[in-house]
């Protein structure tokens, strides 16, 4: 007769040490991975505020709506105009050009951003404006599409959509009070420009409204975005 033996205690402690180790890694990886596409993000945001900083500086005046371009920005005789009025606005918003995609010609040909960006009328494309990590495309403007949707208007920059909800929650940790409807970083519903793609949803979705307008961690939304305030 043949004896079959199972596992010794022993062995199977050691599996249970192998297996633990391997999640262990797992994990420690995804969270290397979060870390980093979080640092990016914040200095993608962070070299472009930079950049909007430095070209008002020299020129007096926000990108995009800077009506002296061609005659002032180096390589930018055919470049589009906007009102100088000192708000960066589109045309759905009543001006001549959209000076939220004017603005990433303007700062490209300035030399604040090493891309080079060509002025095209709405939808955003790759040649006239940058993307977040997720491909969807960041929009400077002067709007209130950000925060629980009663925020006053001002100059943002908004991240694009298809961030999850838990990476901006981190981001809004790093650099604000955490909160998505307060501080210098809000939650905002900008569907990420280029057409085609799903607005965010706010409350209850990417946010919690009802425990301090907290971002969705337990459950992250993957469709989410945030907006910078000037």
């Amino acid at each position: 007769m043949r004896r079959h033996h199972g596992f010794t205690l022993i062995e199977i402690v050691i599996g249970l040490v192998i297996i633990g180790l391997l999640l262990g890694g797992v994990l420690k990886g995804q969270e290397l991975i979060t870390g980093a596409r979080v640092r990016n993000l914040i200095s993608q945001q962070d070299g472009i505020k930079s950049a909007v900083l430095g070209f008002q500086d020299r020129y007096r005046a926000y990108p995009g709506d800077y009506k002296q371009a061609q005659n002032n920005i180096p390589g930018c005789a055919a470049c589009a105009e906007g009102n100088s009025n000192g708000q960066i606005r589109s045309i759905a918003g009543g001006d001549a050009i959209d000076e939220h995609i004017a603005a990433w010609e303007h700062l490209s040909r300035a030399g604040f951003i090493n891309v080079s960006y060509a002025y095209a009328v709405s939808p955003e494309t790759e040649t006239s404006a940058p993307t977040n990590p997720y491909a969807r495309f960041l929009r400077l403007i002067y709007d209130g599409t950000y925060g629980n949707g009663t925020s006053p208007m001002r100059h943002n920059l908004k991240t694009g959509n298809q961030i999850p909800s838990d990476m901006l929650a981190e981001v809004d940790r790093k650099i604000d009070d955490g909160v998505a409807t307060s501080g210098t970083f809000q939650y905002s519903a900008y569907d990420g420009g280029g057409g085609g793609d799903t607005a965010p949803i706010g409350s209850g979705t990417c946010y919690v409204a009802a425990v301090l307008s907290n971002w969705m961690t337990n459950n992250p939304s993957a469709n989410c975005g945030g907006a910078f305030l000037f």
